[in-house]
């Protein structure tokens, strides 16, 4: 890794995680559960199934629930991956309304989603790199229309 790659400055980062509301059906769920499993097995094991689901549940939303936005060291990295910011080509903004369409009819199955039911807006980023199939990445992230400014000026 290059020196300036590790000292280059962060343009955009945003982190998507569970909002509230999406927790207490979840924790709900593994109490339930884990109140049948007590049910079942009553006597000195009886607090084990909580002990293991509803900490199982929070670390489940906490890693499964999140994603991180980041343009920074010439690239964009959403989650897990990354592109270099020199392979990007147009950038689209979708709705809460419009994004239905992207996600729907009009998605390409070699795109690279990564979508979050709770957040509104998304991102489609066009991919020019010909040795590449993925034709473009459409993600959720909250401030759309920020990360569209940083990726046209990069």
């Amino acid at each position: 890794m290059s020196e300036s790659a590790v000292t280059a400055p962060t343009a955009f980062r945003e982190r998507l995680s569970v909002p509230w509301w999406g927790w207490p059906l979840p924790l709900a769920a593994a109490a339930l559960l884990a109140a049948e499993i007590h049910m079942g097995f009553p006597g000195v094991r009886s607090w084990l199934p909580y002990a293991v689901l509803l900490p199982l549940v929070v670390l489940l939303l906490v890693r499964l629930g999140s994603v991180r936005v980041e343009v920074a060291g010439g690239e964009l990295r959403v989650g897990e991956a990354h592109v270099p910011l020199e392979l990007l080509g147009e950038v689209e903004v979708f709705d809460a309304r419009t994004k239905r369409k992207a996600m729907g009819p009009n998605l390409d199955p070699m795109a690279f989603v990564a979508h979050r039911g709770w957040v509104g807006p998304m991102v489609r980023v066009r991919l020019e790199d010909p040795r590449d199939p993925t034709p473009y990445w459409l993600f959720s992230v909250r401030s759309a229309e920020e990360l569209a400014a940083v990726l046209r000026n990069r």
